[in-house]
């Protein structure tokens, strides 16, 4: 993520997302950097409009909260048909008692 988090850094300084920049980003921040990831990173992000994945990126969770929102609501309805289940069992072991009173 670290590799990720500094062209983020660059790209929002304005500054070009190069191997040479992220891997001075990196070691300013203490982190080992290895070579290889870097250049992944470049040619990852190669071609990438980096405004527009952030756009989408911030959607993405406010699409997901509705779905959540259906499953919130029969965990509800399910604890509540549990807690009227155990209180039918109770009100009829009253019952019985009153048989042998």
């Amino acid at each position: 993520m670290e590799y990720i988090y500094a062209a983020l850094i660059l790209h929002n300084a304005g500054k070009e997302i190069t191997e040479e920049a992220v891997t001075a980003v990196l070691a300013a921040a203490g982190t080992d950097v290895d070579d290889a990831r870097v250049k992944a990173l470049i040619a990852a992000l190669d071609g990438v409009d980096i405004e527009e994945a952030i756009a989408k990126a911030a959607v993405a969770p406010a699409a997901a909260a509705p779905a959540a929102a259906p499953a919130a609501a029969e965990a509800a309805v399910e604890e509540e048909a549990e807690e009227e289940e155990e209180e039918a069992e109770e009100d009829g072991m009253a019952g019985l008692g009153a048989l042998f009173g």
